[in-house]
């Protein structure tokens, strides 16, 4: 079935059915359009660039020395403090340095007591200075138990044959 029979009206509109409209002007006329070059502004001058990035800068380095006065005052207290508390250390070192030398003689001669003409506690070097012993020597704490008796064996035996070499 065709369109014109179900709506009982005459087939396709054309354009030449089509009421004449055409578009105008508004009352009044169109707003003036404006042709010349119009360049936007872009945003702050060169100059105050300058004199704000000097400023951010000169202010950033007065706080860098602000807080280097700080950090100098506290490093200096740290110091102070250190130097303060030095003395009772050292000596607590002093007196573990001395029960444990005190063990490693004993256990020297223990070790030695049949060597002839040994002397416990003389040192093997005769350099004529003190020095303290090899880092981790009389740290058992540093040592496992193990490892610190089988080094105190070994070195006691390289002394003893040093000694029969003399």
């Amino acid at each position: 079935m065709t369109e014109a029979m179900i709506r009982k009206k005459a087939g396709m509109a054309t354009v030449k059915d089509m009421p004449l409209l055409q578009d105008g002007p508004p009352p009044g006329g169109f707003a003036p359009v404006r042709f010349a070059r119009r360049i936007p502004n872009t945003g702050p001058s060169a100059l105050a660039i300058f004199l704000t990035a000097f400023g951010a800068f000169s202010w950033g380095m007065y706080q860098v020395g602000v807080g280097n006065k700080k950090r100098r005052v506290i490093k200096e207290e740290k110091y102070a403090a250190r130097r303060a508390i030095l003395p009772m250390l050292q000596a607590e070192e002093d007196e573990r340095f001395v029960k444990e030398w005190n063990k490693y003689l004993e256990e020297e001669a223990r070790i030695m007591k049949d060597v002839p003409g040994w002397k416990v506690g003389e040192s093997v070097y005769n350099s004529g200075k003190w020095m303290p012993p090899a880092t981790g020597e009389l740290r058992p704490d540093v040592w496992s138990l193990g490892l610190q008796e089988t080094m105190q064996v070994s070195c006691s035996l390289i002394v003893a044959s040093d000694h029969f070499t003399e």
